[in-house]
């Protein structure tokens, strides 16, 4: 492989107007191809679970009362009166009627109810609130429907009335414009002040911009063919951009190496994307495999956000082994600069050169020299940030969980205060007689029984079919939809569902918006250790390719679950238990968005992978030519701790920035990766690592003869680009390095 990206790099680096000129078309046609077929992302809660009870339940209720939307959007419209007024004084209750009106000819609209008329008030009957029932789910609804009843809601505040609205309907986009800006802003401050130069710095930014601009215009493309949710491009920008601009990083300072070695720029670059190239392939490739994973899982959010991320990160590294070539063309020897003195961590433009001991070479000294107590500091810090994560619930954003100044909050919050937080988040019961008869009857079996469940504020009357065969019962419980007491009572009717089947030979069904969530939410916690699983396998068998070795994959597997454990007991202190509310303005506490553990999970896999490939590859050239375990540990953090440290704080940043949105998702995606990056870069990499390696010695590099032979020779570490160059071949544990 070191041969062929020696190749390419040169290629890249003559050739440099051509390699641009092409990925320039193919920005430009992906563009073009997004505009033409671009259409609305998908809301995340409107993905299907097949298997699950409350998806059955759904589908059985499309059959049996095929004239009702049962999985249609919907919204709710909030009013409140003004001040000393009620909604059924004539000026207050005549804007009502209008909205209603309005309502009630908006475009995709099947039912509106009426809330004076169903008195559906408060006591003071100043607030009232209406249920808007369309005929298609929340990802059909249109830009058209959206506006009337954002239209509508402002004829009614035109009125005099306070008119707040919730409910999928009106599903947000999460805007990242800003986001982006601050986070890359961040970067390329952090890429001007470590490189010494604004044209080294300004290389990774390009590259950035053309690899996750072609990623997301292809992904607005491909949501116009198939329904693609929101998350999807989200997670491919907030990943493909700190990624991006680390790949490139990687190879713009190995490119600088060479050049401080004496060789001509042309031979530089093939050199730099020969061996940082390599290692960005193999780190690249560990990212595609983990999120191209997902799918395995059989649940559809998954898949998509897998494979969407999993396609920017194919194109951002070929935009880096390609495009940075040819840009450092263009730079020639410009991008040397002056040396920047980041951290302490570059000291002129020789800096990794030999002439100077870096603050990375000192500090790997330093661990090196103390192991035993360094192994024990970096276990027990990442052990008991990792304790709250025992406590750790899963669940799927609501209403609940919108930005105080939203509508959706607004409208939540006016209905859990005048008329029960359960409102929000009904459950429905579905009788299925078919067969047995009686619809009707066990119907209101299960409603008394129900009625007698804890946390149950209310049960409605049975809504038989025309056939008799089915009945459908709506339940408000106490609590909200994303609380405990609501799960379990969830839980409750279905033990009882168990019983009146057991005595009827009736089965009883629970569904809903909120059911329906709880279901997802126990589906992606069941299969987070089955992906857990394969991830630390994928990661053994990767790393035992990559470097040869038994014991250095088995020691960043221990490592990539130490990281893992350490970001959920974060993510739980910080997001779920409300701890530092005064510094990360979270004051409103739930359940752990159910997608975050396993996407945490495919994602910092990759992340840990990166560090774990730039950091010990580098290590294992040193070795390879000579050097002793401990020298090999210090050099490679020589050469590589500066740039993974650079790296790693780059990425801290971009995902930082996401932590800025006011939507609790973003905020808790940007956080979960910006930790994932903190601990496993700091704590795992750059302290556990080398001090592990350093306790093994020279048993770390240990491969069985019969494995050795069996085994292809990845090259990570580069260094067969030109037939005379070859890279000598690694001791077998017990032989001696000559």
């Amino acid at each position: 492989m070191g041969a062929l990206l020696y190749r390419v790099g040169r290629l890249s680096f003559r050739r440099r107007g051509l390699v641009l000129s092409l990925w320039l078309a193919v920005l430009v046609a992906s563009g073009a191809a997004a505009a033409a077929l671009s259409q609305e992302s998908t809301a995340v809660g409107s993905a299907i679970l097949p298997g699950t009870e409350s998806q059955q339940a759904l589908d059985l209720l499309k059959e049996r009362f095929p004239e009702q939307p049962v999985d249609g959007a919907s919204a709710r419209v909030v009013f409140v009166a003004p001040e000393g007024g009620t909604l059924r004084d004539p000026g207050p209750g005549a804007t009502l009627q209008k909205v209603i009106e309005a309502l009630r000819a908006a475009p995709q609209v099947a039912h509106v109810v009426e809330p004076v008329e169903a008195g559906v008030l408060s006591e003071d009957r100043r607030v009232a609130y209406s249920e808007v029932t369309y005929r298609v789910s929340g990802d059909k609804v249109t830009d058209e429907a959206r506006t009337a009843l954002t239209e509508a809601a402002d004829l009614g505040r035109e009125g005099g009335l306070r008119v707040e609205v919730g409910g999928d309907a009106l599903e947000p986009q999460p805007e990242t414009g800003l986001l982006e800006i601050v986070g890359v802003a961040f970067a390329g401050l952090v890429l001007i002040v470590a490189l010494g130069s604004l044209v080294a710095a300004t290389l990774p930014l390009l590259t950035a911009f053309v690899g996750v601009g072609i990623s997301l215009l292809t992904i607005t493309a491909v949501g116009g063919v198939i329904n693609l949710n929101r998350d999807a491009a989200v997670l491919a920008l907030m990943l493909g951009l700190a990624v991006s601009i680390d790949y490139a990083l990687f190879i713009v300072m190995r490119y600088r190496n060479e050049l401080v070695a004496g060789r001509v720029p042309a031979d530089a670059a093939g050199r730099a994307t020969s061996t940082a190239g390599s290692a960005v392939v193999f780190a690249g490739l560990t990212v595609i495999i983990a999120l191209g994973g997902l799918a395995v899982l059989g649940i559809p959010l998954l898949t998509e956000d897998g494979l969407a991320a999993a396609g920017a990160i194919a194109v951002v590294v070929l935009v880096a082994l390609t495009l940075m070539p040819a840009l450092l063309g263009f730079a020639g020897r410009r991008v040397q600069g002056h040396g920047g003195r980041f951290l302490g961590i570059f000291r002129g433009p020789g800096a990794g050169s030999g002439s100077t001991r870096t603050l990375g070479q000192r500090w790997a000294e330093l661990v090196t020299r103390r192991p035993v107590a360094m192994v024990l500091i970096a276990v027990a810090a990442l052990v008991v940030i990792a304790v709250p994560a025992t406590d750790l619930r899963l669940g799927i954003p609501d209403d609940s969980t919108a930005a105080e100044h939203s509508t959706q909050r607004k409208a939540y919050d006016l209905i859990a205060d005048n008329f029960g937080a359960g409102v929000n988040g009904p459950l429905i019961a579905v009788v299925d007689a078919a067969g047995a008869g009686g619809a009707q009857s066990v119907a209101e079996q299960a409603r008394a029984v129900i009625l007698d469940l804890p946390d149950v504020a209310d049960v409605a009357p049975a809504a038989v079919n025309g056939r008799g065969d089915t009945a459908l019962l709506q339940i408000v419980p106490d609590s909200g939809p994303a609380s405990e007491a609501t799960e379990n009572l969830v839980a409750d009717i279905r033990a009882q569902a168990d019983q009146v089947e057991a005595k009827t030979g009736v089965n009883l069904y629970v569904t809903g918006q909120t059911a329906m969530n709880i279901d997802s939410s126990d589906r992606m916690g069941e299969a987070l250790l089955p992906y857990l699983t394969i991830i630390v396998g994928l990661a053994l068998v990767l790393l035992l390719l990559a470097f040869r070795s038994v014991l250095v994959p088995i020691k960043a597997a221990v490592g990539y679950l130490l990281t893992v454990a350490a970001t959920f007991g974060a993510v739980v202190a910080i997001f779920q238990w409300g701890w530092l509310s005064g510094i990360t303005g979270i004051e409103d506490t739930a359940p752990i968005y159910s997608l975050m553990p396993i996407l945490l999970v495919g994602m910092s896999f990759g992340l840990a992978m990166d560090y774990q490939v730039f950091l010990v590859s580098r290590m294992r050239e040193e070795y390879a030519h000579g050097a002793e375990p401990t020298d090999a540990i210090v050099g490679g953090f020589r050469y590589s701790a500066r740039v993974v440290t650079a790296a790693a704080i780059i990425m801290i940043s971009v995902f930082l920035g996401f932590f800025l949105s006011a939507d609790l998702s973003l905020r808790l995606f940007g956080f979960t990766l910006a930790a994932a990056v903190l601990f496993d870069a700091f704590l795992v990499r750059m302290t556990l690592l080398p001090a592990a390696m350093a306790l093994l010695g020279r048993r770390v590099w240990w491969l069985p003869r019969w494995l050795d032979r069996v085994l292809p020779n990845a090259n990570i570490e580069g260094g067969q680009e030109r037939p005379e160059t070859t890279t000598p071949r690694l001791p077998t544990f017990g032989e001696s390095v000559s």
